[in-house]
């Protein structure tokens, strides 16, 4: 992030008109375009933009909350500054919330979809939101490698069909971003669109959201970026696994077609909260 603005006194940073898009008030202000996005998206991720602006300009998406266009053209400004090669992967599996009151029981359902031959690039980052249990955490307790390059996903992948990949290894400016959370205290746009990276274009994405207004920008996203198969959800904890107690509407894409679908809840009465998340209990 760049601290240098006093070089700005007589001539406007290259930057300010996004700011002021957002911000010129109640009558005046207006969502971003995609091209406007990816531009604006493009100088953050190069490293372009003030810090004051790149506060100003985070939170005031946060208040009115990020346009689908907007959503799109972050996401694939993020994918334009990526260097990964397209893998045959089935399944890309964001997992960027973290678990407070019952356990991850997600990461075993993933893990047994891989055991049974299905190709899983589960992607999060950690330590962004205080008093919870994240996924790689988890996973370096069970015991699995989390990697740290391209070539130890094909490895992890050719052995067992599991990967996890931090965020910080995708890229490395957005995990900074998304640590601001501590910093400002709230979350911004990078929460949101982290889950929609899909850094190896997996056939499937799945994103898990807190919101339930989230779940159409998620899904109408994903349509834009051209996914084909997607599944959006407002998941337990904000992970992508089912809250057995409260119906799950799925807002997702099946062969380029989107398409909503209902579960059912499963349990009468409200499932009890653990006390606390003891990982060995979980292993067990």
């Amino acid at each position: 992030m760049n601290t240098k603005r006093n070089i700005y006194k007589d001539a406007e940073h290259p930057f300010a008109q996004y700011v002021r898009i957002l911000g010129k008030g109640k009558t005046g202000s207006r969502s971003l375009s995609y091209e406007e996005a990816y531009q604006a998206f493009t100088m953050i991720l190069k490293g372009e933009v003030l810090d004051v602006q790149l506060g100003a300009f985070l939170m005031l998406l946060r208040v009115k909350e990020e346009s689908i266009d907007e959503l799109a053209g972050f996401v694939q400004a993020t994918k334009d500054q990526l260097h990964f090669e397209p893998l045959d992967v089935d399944l890309d599996w964001s997992s960027y919330a973290g678990k407070r009151k019952h356990y991850p029981w997600f990461l075993l359902a993933a893990l047994t979809l891989a055991q049974h031959g299905h190709k899983i690039v589960m992607h999060g980052a950690s330590g962004h939101t205080l008093n919870r249990v994240y996924t790689e955490q988890v996973l370096e307790y069970l015991g699995y490698q989390i990697c740290h390059s391209e070539q130890e996903v094909r490895t992890q992948l050719a052995e067992q069909n599991f990967a996890y990949l931090p965020l910080d290894v995708i890229s490395p400016v957005l995990s900074e971003l998304i640590s601001l959370r501590n910093v400002m205290g709230l979350r911004s746009p990078i929460h949101t669109l982290a889950r929609l990276i899909n850094p190896f274009n997996a056939k499937a994405t799945l994103q898990a959201i807190f919101h339930p207004a989230y779940r159409t920008s998620h899904q109408h996203s994903a349509l834009r970026l051209g996914y084909q198969n997607s599944a959006v959800i407002k998941g337990e904890g904000g992970e992508f696994e089912r809250n057995p107690d409260a119906k799950t509407l799925i807002c997702g894409i099946k062969n380029g077609e989107l398409y909503e679908h209902e579960l059912p809840k499963l349990t009468p009465e409200r499932s009890p909260i653990e006390e606390e998340l003891d990982l060995a209990t979980f292993k067990a």
